[in-house]
């Protein structure tokens, strides 16, 4: 798996989450261009002030290999 780096920006505010809608990159990840989508975050996770976007990096964990 290539390492994934996806950016969100602040998309709707719900009682307890913000969600975040993932933005197209440059490369395609699946047919419709998008690998996650909504994205929900807990609002606590956050801080303040909440954040207009955010930079996820999604990668294979090898550190997990033989645990299960």
């Amino acid at each position: 798996m290539e390492k994934l780096v996806l950016t969100f920006t602040h998309e709707k505010e719900t009682k307890n989450c913000i969600r975040y809608q993932e933005q197209l990159g440059d490369e395609a990840y699946s047919n419709s261009d998008i690998a996650v989508g909504s994205l929900y975050v807990q609002k606590e996770a956050l801080g303040e002030p909440i954040p207009q976007g955010l930079r996820i990096t999604i990668e294979d964990d090898t550190s997990q290999v033989g645990k299960e």
